[in-house]
């Protein structure tokens, strides 16, 4: 990819434990090599444990928190999935808070496999097109979006441009979209 986000930084919203591993940094190492800034946003200071599915991949340090960092230090965000990340992040208002804080100011967010529960909580995800992880789609349906079944969805007919994606084996796809949905921005 070419050099197109310098000057961007991009959020990464991961809860402290259950991020699928290679949907953090397969997108993270996208914004990287398109000149851009990646930072690691929790609700807990120190390190996130991610996951390779069901067992312990490796930690990576977290930037800011929720409560110490806000939406316009970022061009855009990403929420990776993993079954237990997107569920921690929705019982968290202020992590909720601090996703539906892109849409409200425009600002692009990419959201793969079951991120979108996030989305779904902050009330994000009405009137839109969206894919994600297959068992995410009547959730998703009944939080008033579309869902399809595709490798990636860019979906533009909202506040925002929402970037998605259903599982690691479309990570091309979405890692391409993303950067180019940041790059928009910048």
């Amino acid at each position: 990819m070419p050099s197109d986000l310098q000057g961007g930084t991009i959020a990464f919203l991961c809860a402290p434990e259950g991020t699928e591993q290679v949907e953090l940094t397969e997108p993270w190492t996208a914004v990287e090599q398109a000149g851009g800034t990646p930072r690691l946003v929790s609700t807990q200071s120190g390190e996130i444990q991610a996951f390779n599915h069901l067992d312990k991949g490796d930690t990576f340090p977290v930037h800011a928190t929720v409560d110490d960092t806000g939406h316009t230090a970022y061009a855009g965000l990403v929420l990776p999935g993993g079954v237990a990340n997107p569920d921690f992040l929705r019982m968290q208002p202020e992590a909720v808070a601090f996703a539906k804080a892109f849409f409200d100011a425009g600002k692009p967010v990419a959201v793969i496999c079951h991120g979108p529960w996030t989305l779904i909580e902050a009330d994000a995800v009405r009137g839109r097109t969206i894919t994600s992880w297959p068992s995410l789609r009547t959730d998703l349906r009944n939080a008033g979006a579309t869902w399809v079944d595709e490798e990636v969805k860019v979906c533009e007919s909202g506040p925002n441009v929402l970037v998605s994606s259903r599982k690691p084996d479309d990570l091309k796809a979405f890692c391409q979209a993303a950067v180019d949905a940041f790059k928009a921005v910048v």
